[in-house]
Parts: structure tokens; C-alpha cells; sequence
């Protein structure tokens, strides 16, 4: 592959709903662009884009993957994002690199709340962006009403550039609404000028007034023209519409049929011709050696530095490092520099990948897209330089994962290989999660939704061949006491020689201090239990509040004081004196009104407002407690209220389903409440059962 300057470089973010069509429109213009003899098809399996085996199963895409398609003197590093939501964190790293998107919308199925995100994204990096409309050979594609369903959500920034000509039902070409001039295929996406069909002019006329307008609005001068009633050049159509495209305030719409790879021309054309190269774009990074902003801004006269925005752990393709190049040139003999992690390396080999063939190139300039194999301390959202001039910058902002599953290694003695296994898929997808659940005896998998987990357990076992088994997680409960009770634990054994010997008198109370799992304070008077026993007795404690009588929860907010006891000269010993704290704990627990404290989370639901009144009435059934409502941008509600963690298991399904997948959610802990009784008591049957089925 040649070298390309950073003018003639394009670095394009496909998104769109999950099935509208990316991974088909990246197949045809590579089959346009004669990178592929044949086009690949999704339900084959065969795709540049989708090639982990996940993907081939399931027949969408898990990952992002990069394409680099060179049309004339310009390559494209088109961006294949997933559409379905669970993998969003793949999105915004794509976004993060991207410099444009194309919104790819079915004809057939039409606008859906993926178009709906990907605009959103759009407005949230403030990305310029066209709409291409796919599946025009579909006999139930309407091109007519996406363009209206895109007007009513956007208004007067939607621009089509084409409408359809249909003959006998079928998709043979388009009008373009710039030139005015008919166009019909002829083989794949090549085409011939043809007369525009009557039945055309209708919607032409309709779509071309909405592009003047455009153009009209852009300087006073061609203001002034259009009210005069004087025709606009070609040229001056072309440049304000450039420059409006790239600004985002004109949003074209091309269409095209990817299956037959109809339309990819007129898509390369437009990209090439109406989005910004990235010297266009600013990018800014702290000097870490001067502590001042280094103005990164694509050049390629300045020294280097790149952000990773993905990493690949395959164990068949290796460990690759993407990165986007934000200043500078890297050769294949550079010596890199990784600021956070302090590391040097030197560049042995230097690739462009295209879907997983990996391409070896000599070097790459700034706002290009490469690739490092093996870089074994960096990770995604690192920033690599040089030593002599070492840069950092910002993070990329990814979701964080709120649904969760308790997994179990299914053969004993692969608990290393899954820890081992995890961690590389976490270096993949940074959404992902695992935690240790220590108090709970559980290991707990996060990710953005129950697909994503899914899709984990998968990969483990394609990929790494080891099996794991997810189940409903272990709620945080805890457990406290709401009385004050005296008892004595006796611990006394005879067995031949010395014996053992530990007698103890506590009062057990509530401390007040639910973040406190117990406080110790002893009252002894005339040495009835010697000092030297104390700290048996607090052992004693301490192992007892780790897994409490009433159900097998972590114990809070206790007070122990040891008023009394009696000891043996020659049998106690510290470990009576702490099984006799353990036989007193378990006694004066049960007596003294136990109770189950269940985790309260402050919970934020973001949606559009036509279904505030559906969610509002599942968090009352959720046993929530709402708080207030927030508007808040693009006719949006925040809805704001406390709920029992255990009431949100599953509502990252629940929620996409009430809101057709457009709602968003996030919580974060507040405080623990006492349980209602028949909460406890479920919770106490289930616990016993379990217990039971482990021993």
C-alpha cells in the first residue's frame, strides 16, 4: 500500500441501527473498489469485516473493525461499528477516531432508534454526516419516507441528493438532485446519463427546493441570488454545500442497493468531495515534560504521537494495538514511547489491517490509521510518542457496565486459565468487568448488557477453551441486629491431658454504624478473663460477622462488649476463648431481633418523554421510590429515583424493551434500608437452599 499524506486521507465511522446494513455496504465498496473478485454476504459468513468467529455465528458484528478502501488518489478508513447496543463501547472508540460518519438506514425497515443513537453520537462528537439509504432493491423500500421521517426528527438540515428511478418495480437508478441529471446502472455501481422519468419530478422538485434553500442560506451573496430568482452555478452549489456538510448544517442522503453494489460510486464520490480530511480538526494533548498543551492538530511536521483506540487479543491473529496517528510520522524502524506506562519500544513491523489481513506498510502520516503487533504493556486509550517529546492524552469516554452475572469455572483447576483468559477479552473491551466479590463469595462478570455476557462466555470457550456457567448474582445484603441482649458462650473439652477452656459474657447491641461490621469494647473488672485473651475474643468476632446466622451475609453496625467471663490456669487458651466468642456470636445474634439490610441504589433513567409514564409505573413495581424529573436535551427526561438493587436485576432488558431500546440508565450506591419481611424471609429460603445444594 503507497503512503498517503494526511490531505488524502478520509477516516469515516459507519453506524446504524443493529441489521440496517454496514457490513453489506463495506463488502460492496470494497467489491467497487476491485479489493474483492466476489462479494462477500453476512449469512455466508464470509466478510472483510466480520471475521471472528462470533460474529460468523451470530451474524452480526460483536467488534469494530477497520477497512481501508482507496478510491482514486484517497484512502478511506471506513470504521464497520456494531449496531446492537450491548457493544456500544466499540461505537464510541470507533467515534473517538472518526472524523465523519455515514448513517446507514434500511429502506425496508426504515428509520429505527439506531438511526436515532447514531445521530445522537454525531451531535455528542459533533461529527459532519450523510445518511446512506440501503436495501433499495427491497420491493418494500421507500426512499420517499425516510427522507420524510428524517425531516420531521431534523428539519431543514436534511438534504437528499437522490431520488430513485424504479422501472417494473425494480431499482435501476437515481436522479441526482445537485446536477439534475438522470443516471442508470449499467454493471454494479457504473451507471449512464438517462432522461429523468416523469413520475420523478414530483420528488425532485420537491427535494431540489430544499437544497437551494440550503445553498441560499449559506453567504448573503447567494442570498441575494436566490431571492432575485437567478440560477446558482454548479460550482457555487458544490462549495456550499461542502462547506455546509462539513460544518454538520446540511445533511445529505444518498442511496444505493448494497447487495448489488448499487450506489457505492456516488458514495466514495460524496465522501471524498464533502467530508473533511483530519487536518481540518483540532487535537490537543498535555507535553508531559513541559507540563504545557501540545497542539497536535494532524500535522505531520510535528514529532509523533497516536492514540490507541483498540486492541485485538486473538490468540490466533496475535495482540494488535490500533491506533490513530495524531501528529507526526511513524516509519517501521520508529522507537515509541508509552508515557503511562513508561515503556520504549522499537517499531519492527508496521500494519494497516483491513478487516483481519493484516497489510505491512514502510510508514504513515498523521490522521492515518495503523496497527503495532505485540506491545506488551499498552493498552486502549493509551497514547504513544516519543521520549524526547512525551504526550498525553485525554482518556476515551466509555459507558460503564451496569448489568451483571455471578460466573463459576465449570472444572475445577481452570479458575487460573479463566482469570488468565478474561483478562485478554478485558483488553479487548474495556466495557467489560470482573470483579471479586469477596464478602459474597462470588466472582461477578459486568458488561453493558445480557448479550455482551453472552457473547464472553462464547468467546472463552471458542477461543480459549475454557467453560464457565453464569447464574443470578448474590444481592450485597447484610445483616444487623436491632436489640440489645446479654449472653455467655462456654467453649469447655476434656480429652486427655491439657483440655480447653474458654468461658465469656457479651453484650450484643446495635452500634449505629451501618458502615462498621463491629466494634469491640470490654468491661472486665478484677481480671475475670486475663488481657491477654482480648484479642481472641475481638478474632473470634471478626470471623463470626463475616457470614452472619440469619442468612449468610456480611454483618453491620454491632457492638460487642465483654462484661464477664471466668478461665482455667492451665486449659484456656486463645483459640477457647475464641470458639467460645463464636458459640456467644451465634447465640446473641438470633436473639436479638435480626434483621436484613438490602442495598439501596440512586438510580438515573434517561428517556424520550413519551414513555415516562411506562417507566414510571415499572419502578413502582420495582418497589422505587422517585425522586423528581429533569428535562433534559433533545426532549428528553431524567427520571431520578431510589431503588433496592435487587429490583434491578434484568433492567437493562426491560428498559430497551419499554423504550424500544432508545432509554438509558446508570446508578451507583446509596445507602442499605432494612428489608421488607417478606423479602427477608424469600431471601433466607434461598440462601438455605443453596447452602444445601453446595454442601
Amino acid at each position: 500500500m503507497k503512503v498517503y499524506t494526511s490531505e488524502k486521507i478520509r477516516n469515516i465511522a459507519l453506524l446504524g441501527h443493529g441489521g440496517c446494513g454496514k457490513t453489506t455496504l463495506v463488502e460492496a465498496m470494497a467489491y467497487t473498489t476491485g479489493i474483492l473478485k466476489r462479494q462477500g454476504r453476512v449469512e455466508e459468513g464470509n466478510t472483510i469485516s466480520d471475521y471472528d468467529k462470533e460474529e460468523q455465528k451470530r451474524l452480526f458484528s460483536i467488534n469494530t473493525s477497520v477497512v481501508p478502501i482507496i478510491w482514486e488518489d484517497t484512502k478511506i478508513n471506513f470504521l464497520d461499528t456494531p449496531g446492537y447496543f450491548d457493544f456500544v463501547g466499540e461505537v464510541e472508540a470507533a467515534l473517538s477516531v472518526a472524523d465523519a460518519a455515514v448513517i446507514v438506514v434500511s429502506a425496508k425497515a426504515g428509520v429505527e432508534v439506531g438511526t436515532i443513537k447514531a445521530w445522537e453520537y454525531c451531535e455528542k462528537y459533533n461529527l459532519p454526516r450523510m445518511f446512506y439509504v440501503s436495501d433499495m432493491d427491497d420491493d418494500n423500500a421507500s426512499f420517499r419516507k425516510v427522507v420524510e421521517h428524517l425531516t420531521e426528527l431534523y428539519g431543514k438540515k436534511i438534504a437528499p441528493f437522490h431520488t430513485p428511478i424504479r422501472e417494473n418495480g425494480k431499482f435501476v437508478g437515481f436522479v441526482n438532485v445537485v446536477k439534475m441529471a438522470g443516471r442508470r446502472f449499467t454493471d454494479g455501481s457504473n451507471y449512464v446519463e438517462c432522461e429523468i422519468p416523469d413520475y420523478s419530478q414530483e420528488n425532485l422538485s420537491e427535494f431540489r427546493e430544499i437544497l437551494l434553500e440550503a445553498v441560499a442560506e449559506t453567504s448573503e451573496e447567494l442570498l441575494e441570488k436566490y431571492f432575485s430568482g437567478e440560477e446558482f452555478t454548479q460550482q457555487e452549489i458544490s462549495s456550499a454545500l461542502r462547506n455546509n456538510v462539513i460544518d454538520g448544517s446540511i445533511v445529505p442522503i444518498l442511496m444505493g442497493s448494497s447487495v448489488n453494489a448499487q450506489g457505492t460510486t456516488m458514495l466514495l464520490q460524496a465522501i471524498v468531495k464533502y467530508f473533511p480530511d483530519p487536518t481540518r480538526n483540532s487535537k490537543t494533548g498535555k507535553n508531559l515534560k513541559t507540563d504545557e498543551v501540545f497542539e497536535a492538530n494532524y500535522d505531520s511536521s510535528k514529532p509523533f504521537s497516536a492514540m490507541v483506540f483498540k486492541t485485538i487479543a486473538d490468540p490466533f491473529i496475535g495482540k494488535f494495538s490500533l491506533f490513530k496517528i495524531c501528529s507526526g510520522v511513524i516509519k517501521s524502524d520508529s522507537v515509541i514511547y508509552n508515557a503511562e506506562r513508561d515503556t520504549e519500544e522499537k517499531v519492527n513491523r508496521l500494519y494497516v489491517l483491513r478487516g483481519k489481513e493484516q497489510i505491512e506498510v514502510s510508514e504513515l502520516h498523521a490522521g492515518d490509521i495503523g496497527a503495532l503487533g505485540k506491545l506488551s504493556d499498552t493498552l486502549t486509550s493509551d497514547t504513544l510518542s516519543t521520549k524526547a517529546v512525551p504526550v498525553m492524552y485525554d482518556k476515551i469516554e466509555l459507558p460503564q457496565p451496569y448489568t451483571y452475572m455471578r460466573f463459576k469455572t465449570k472444572n475445577k483447576g481452570d479458575d487460573d486459565k479463566v482469570s488468565q483468559s478474561l483478562a485478554k477479552l478485558l483488553e479487548e473491551d474495556p466495557t467489560l468487568r470482573v470483579v471479586n466479590d469477596k464478602k459474597n463469595r462470588q466472582t461477578l462478570l459486568y458488561g453493558i448488557g445480557d448479550q455482551q455476557i453472552e457473547v464472553t462466555v462464547s468467546k472463552l470457550l471458542s477461543k480459549f477453551k475454557v467453560d464457565i456457567n453464569i447464574m443470578k448474582p448474590r444481592i450485597p445484603y447484610r445483616e444487623t441486629i436491632r436489640k440489645e441482649v446479654r449472653v455467655q458462650g462456654k467453649h469447655k473439652k476434656q480429652s486427655g491431658g491439657h483440655g480447653q477452656y474458654g468461658d465469656v459474657h457479651i453484650i450484643f447491641e446495635p452500634s449505629g454504624d451501618l458502615e462498621t461490621p463491629f466494634v469491640f469494647e470490654e468491661k472486665i473488672f478484677g481480671g475475670a478473663v486475663p488481657k491477654n485473651y482480648f484479642p481472641a475474643v475481638e478474632k473470634g468476632l471478626a470471623e463470626s460477622v463475616q457470614k452472619g446466622p440469619l442468612a449468610g451475609y456480611p454483618v453491620v453496625g454491632l457492638k460487642a462488649t465483654l462484661v464477664d467471663g471466668s478461665y482455667h490456669p492451665v486449659d484456656s487458651s486463645e483459640m477457647a476463648f475464641k470458639l467460645a466468642t463464636i458459640l456467644a456470636f451465634k447465640q446473641g445474634f438470633m436473639k436479638a431481633s435480626p434483621v436484613l439490610l438490602e442495598p439501596i441504589v440512586s438510580l438515573k433513567v434517561v428517556i424520550p418523554d413519551k414513555f415516562t409514564g411506562d417507566v414510571m409505573g415499572d419502578l413502582n413495581k420495582r418497589r422505587g421510590r422517585v425522586l423528581g424529573m429533569n428535562p433534559v436535551h433533545g426532549g428528553k427526561q431524567e427520571i431520578l429515583a431510589d431503588v433496592p438493587l435487587s429490583e434491578l436485576f434484568g433492567y437493562s432488558t426491560d428498559l430497551r424493551s419499554m423504550t424500544g431500546g432508545i432509554g438509558d440508565y446508570s446508578y451507583e450506591f446509596a445507602r442499605y434500608e432494612q428489608a421488607p419481611s417478606d423479602i427477608q424471609q424469600k431471601v433466607i429460603e434461598e440462601n438455605a437452599l443453596e447452602e444445601a445444594a453446595e454442601a
